[in-house]
Order: C-alpha cells, then sequence, then structure tokens
C-alpha cells in the first residue's frame, strides 16, 4: 500500500509532538552521528507507509506506541538509572544511595528486608536471624527518617519494592517529606503495591485478596488526590518471570493483574481517566535478547489497546504503559560470577531497545550476596556506558522493522492474547489466581527449563558447561550479624519515646476505618507520624482482615 491520508496525518502529528517535547526536553546533541560521521535520523521509518505499519508500529509517542511512549525518547532524556539497594540499617543503607547518587544514579530504588514486607517489627519473634539481611529493616517512621538523610525528596525519584505493608511505607514517605518541607503533591517515585504477582509468585502477602485489593484502590484515591506526581502502583511481571514463567506468560499474566487493578478501581468508584495515568509496569529482561525486546514492545501495544478499546479510557495518558525493567536474577550463577556482567549487558541493552522507561542492572555476586560496593558502581557503569557509548540511544527503536523483531512482536501479542482469554474464562486475574491457574502455567514453565539445562539442551555457561575445576570467590558483602540487636534496640527505644496515648488514639481510628468502608490512608498516615510502628499497623490490618493461607 502507498501513504494513505491517514499515515501522513500521524507522521505530521509526531513532528508537531517532537517539537513541543524538544520546548521542554531538548535534544541531547544539536545532531547525532556514528563513528564514521554518518548522520543518524531521529526514527526510521518504512517508506512509503503501509496502513498496517501505521495500524500496528506507528510513530513514538502515538497510539499504540509500539515504538514507544515518548516522541523523542532517548534522544531527549535517558531512561532513569535506579539501582534497586538495601541492606541492614537505615543508615547503611542510606550511605549506598548517597554514594550511588554521586556515582551519577538518577533514581532511587528501595530493597526492604524480610520483615518488613510481611509486616513485622525486628523484634517480633518472627523476624527472628532476618532483620536487615535481604533488605534494609524499617521498623517506624525513624528509620524512614535516616533512610533519607541528607537527600532531598522533592529532587529525587523514589521507587519502593513493597507489597502487602505498601500502604504503611508510602505513608512514611509522605511524613518524611513533610518533615523536610516538601508538599506531598511535589513527590515523585512509585510504590510496587502489587499484591496479586505476591500470590501467584513470590508469597509476601498477609491479607487475603479482597481486603488487599481495597487497600489498593485506597492508594488510588488518596494518592488522585494528594500524590499527584506518584505512580500509584508497579505491576510487576518481574517476579512471575524470576519464578518460571516465559516471556509470553510473564506478558500476559502482568497485563491480567493490571486489567484486574483497572476493575476494582472502576468498582470503587474511580473513573479510569483518573488513576489510569499513574499507574506503572515492571518487566524483567532476560537472556533471549530479541524475545526481551519484542516483549517491550508487544506489552505496550497491548496495553494501549485494552485502555482505548475495552476500557474507553479517553486520555492518551491512560493509553500508556509505562515500565521500569530490572535484569534477570534467576539468570545469574554463582560459579564463574565475573560472566554475569556480560549477562547483565546483554539484558540491559535488550531493556533500552525495547523502549524501557527506567532500569536496575543486577550485580555480578548478587546469586552469592548483596552486592558490594564495587560491585553496585560496575552495574551502574553498564548502564552509563550503554548509554553514552554504544549509541542505541541516538535513534528511537532501531530494531523497528526487523523481519524477526516484528514477527516476535507479533507473536507474542497473539500468544499472551491467547492467556488473557483463558483468565478472562475464569472471571478475571483475582478468580485465576484463587483457582491457581497461572502458578500452575509458572510452575510447568520452571520445570520445562530446569529439564532443558540439566539435559544440556540448553547451556549455561559456567554451570552446566565450561566449569571451572575450582571456584574462586572475591569478598562478599556481609550483614553484621549485631545488627539485629541494634535494630531491636532501636525501635523499643522509639516507644519509650513517643506518645503512647497519641499512638493508641491513631491505631484506632485505623481500626474503626478498616471495619468499615473508609479509606485507611489517612488513619495510616496519621499513625505513622505518631511514631506507630509497621508491625502495629499491620497487626489492626492483620485483626480486621485475616491473614492469607495457600492453597
Amino acid at each position: 500500500m502507498t501513504l494513505s491520508s491517514n499515515g501522513q496525518h500521524s507522521k505530521q502529528e509526531w513532528e508537531k509532538n517532537v517539537e513541543k517535547t524538544m520546548k521542554r526536553f531538548p535534544e541531547r546533541s544539536r545532531s547525532f552521528h556514528t563513528s564514521s560521521d554518518i548522520p543518524v535520523d531521529r526514527l526510521y521509518t518504512p517508506e512509503p507507509l503501509s496502513e498496517d505499519y501505521i495500524n500496528q508500529i506507528g510513530f513514538p509517542g502515538q497510539y499504540p506506541y509500539t515504538r514507544g511512549i515518548q516522541p523523542t525518547m532517548y534522544r531527549s532524556r535517558y531512561w532513569t538509572m535506579r539501582q534497586y539497594a538495601g541492606f541492614g540499617s537505615a543508615e547503611e543503607t542510606n550511605e549506598r544511595f548517597r554514594y550511588l547518587l554521586k556515582q551519577g544514579q538518577t533514581g532511587l530504588s528501595v530493597a526492604f528486608d524480610l520483615p518488613t514486607q510481611i509486616g513485622y517489627d525486628s523484634d517480633d519473634s518472627m523476624a527472628e536471624g532476618e532483620v536487615g539481611k535481604v533488605g534494609v529493616a524499617i521498623d517506624s517512621l525513624k528509620d524512614m527518617e535516616q533512610l533519607f538523610c541528607e537527600i532531598p525528596l522533592d529532587q529525587v525519584s523514589t521507587s519502593m519494592t513493597i507489597n502487602a505493608p505498601a500502604s504503611i511505607l508510602l505513608a512514611m514517605y509522605i511524613a518524611v517529606g513533610e518533615n523536610q518541607g516538601v508538599a506531598k503533591e511535589k513527590l515523585t517515585g512509585t510504590i510496587q503495591n502489587d499484591i496479586l504477582k505476591e500470590y501467584i509468585a513470590r508469597g509476601t502477602y498477609i491479607y487475603p485478596p479482597k481486603p488487599s485489593m481495597r487497600l489498593i484502590t485506597d492508594i488510588f484515591a488518596y494518592c488522585q488526590e494528594h500524590l499527584p506526581k506518584f505512580n500509584t502502583i508497579s505491576i510487576s511481571g518481574y517476579h512471575i518471570r524470576e519464578a518460571g514463567s516465559t516471556a509470553v506468560q510473564e506478558v500476559a499474566f502482568t497485563i491480567a493483574n493490571g486489567m484486574a487493578y483497572v476493575d476494582a478501581a472502576i468498582e470503587a468508584g474511580l473513573k479510569v481517566d483518573q488513576f489510569a495515568p499513574r499507574l506503572a509496569f515492571f518487566f524483567n529482561a532476560h537472556n533471549q535478547f530479541f524475545e526481551e525486546a519484542a516483549k517491550f514492545r508487544a506489552a505496550r501495544r497491548m496495553w494501549a489497546k485494552i485502555m482505548k478499546e475495552h476500557y474507553k479510557a479517553e486520555d492518551p495518558k491512560s493509553w500508556k504503559m509505562r515500565f521500569h525493567t530490572q535484569t534477570g536474577g534467576s539468570t545469574l550463577t554463582a560459579q564463574q560470577p565475573d560472566n554475569n556482567i556480560v549477562r547483565v549487558t546483554m539484558q540491559a541493552l535488550a531493556a533500552v531497545l525495547g523502549g524501557t522507561q527506567s532500569l536496575h542492572t543486577n550485580s555480578r555476586d548478587e546469586a552469592l550476596a548483596l552486592p558490594t560496593e564495587d560491585s553496585a558502581r560496575i552495574a551502574l557503569r553498564t548502564q552509563q556506558i550503554i548509554a553514552n557509548e554504544s549509541g542505541v540511544a541516538d535513534t528511537i527503536d532501531p530494531l523497528a522493522g526487523s523481519y524477526y523483531v516484528e514477527s516476535l512482536t507479533d507473536q507474542i501479542e497473539k500468544e499472551a492474547g491467547v492467556y488473557l482469554d483463558r483468565i478472562s474464562e475464569f472471571g478475571g486475574a483475582v478468580q485465576a489466581v484463587e483457582e491457581g491457574y497461572m502458578q500452575r502455567e509458572i510452575h510447568q514453565a520452571a520445570y520445562e527449563a530446569q529439564k532443558r539445562i540439566e539435559s544440556k539442551e540448553d547451556i549455561v555457561v559456567g554451570m552446566n558447561e565450561y566449569q571451572l575445576d575450582e571456584e574462586i570467590h572475591a569478598d562478599l558483602l556481609k550483614v553484621d550479624e549485631a545488627l539485629e540487636r541494634g535494630q531491636i534496640e532501636k525501635t523499643q527505644q522509639v516507644r519509650k519515646e513517643r506518645n503512647q496515648e497519641e499512638v493508641d488514639r491513631c491505631l484506632q481510628d485505623l481500626r474503626e476505618a478498616a471495619a468499615g468502608q473508609g479509606n485507611v490512608m489517612p488513619p495510616i498516615v496519621k499513625a505513622v507520624q505518631a511514631y506507630a510502628t509497621v508491625g502495629e499497623i499491620a497487626n489492626i490490618l492483620r485483626d480486621e482482615f485475616g491473614e492469607y493461607t495457600a492453597m
């Protein structure tokens, strides 16, 4: 087909959007060239443009967003380089945050320890032996204040990987901002807040699905009014993939969960264009380079169609799938850990070529321990080298038009659509989770993948082939065992010094809100400001909502 009037209109609209975008975010250079001084255009398209191209691929910043959600993509701004960090105490993690920011990191990402993730204080018997081990221990607002000491929250975007107690940690972040003099409406960042994938793949749930969904929609409503720049959820395929899913399953199950959250918010009385622009996603990047890049393109196109055609959203911002990517932790090997630097580089490059908005690169030693400072720096430098030295950010969606990549994009969309139809037959993602459907599909995929590794049908370099007779590991990061006792003492000191009557009053207000129909966020914010602890607040909700037990 020749270029239609629709195609010409789309191209002209894109050019107008480019001009508008560049007034706010000028391109990084007046002109872009290869090392041989060959000019690099902003965008490459087939000529003439066909109807199929316009409808399926189109232009960046335009529906269906196959080529990216911004008109100029990385020519104006690189993706956010957001290294996931957290270990031991708030003070230690604060030091790592400030170190990474000095090294050029452009956003923070907080890893919480296991007790915090499941709503227990460090002095709870359930927390014994786990305090500060896989992330930072946060018990009260005191810890959160120390975590962000000397880090102005109006100048940094923060992502928090927290789900069941997401409302509590978000409330603490709000309180820290207010203590710094930063108004709520100026706070930027993302709270993961994705409980469905916990039932499917990860396991750090507390409450049953229905009250958990209420907590999520309460956060949506509260942030719509008070935190307009904050992403209220990061719908996560990352952990689905870590549990063993295929790339197709990652896309399908993540989008199904996203639809469940949209349905719940609409049922709670919110209008789709009020909350949908603040939805964000979180994907994995694995080793199959072209499949991973195609996966991101397919997911973006599928979400745009669902939001526009199924939910009838009218605001183009509601159609855009904005996502963070993390390289694949489950692909890292304890054997020959320096090989992981190569794996992470390929995965990060696939994420960039797929159009990610922010990126975390795993460290070489994460299959063995939390990353050392040196390893974290190498991981960050990997992103910086891709951005500044490779040239892949100088033109938009450079893989577009590849017969292979476009075919993969179409095939992933088609196969993920089959899964979405099956989930719809269950009545949606919540019901499919309760029936164990997605869990079974992931388990089967993980089993098949492991069989291929054990039979050497799939080669993992250094693990099932090309092994070394003797492995030599560099120094690994070790969390001081004395930290747990110190954290317990600090939390108990907070309880001694706070106004207990005020804490009791705030917790009672929360209990009444949880037992009724009111939004629980305002009383949670007041409770954390009174220095009620994570465990105390979570226990009130346990009393009212109950606890979930897996089938």
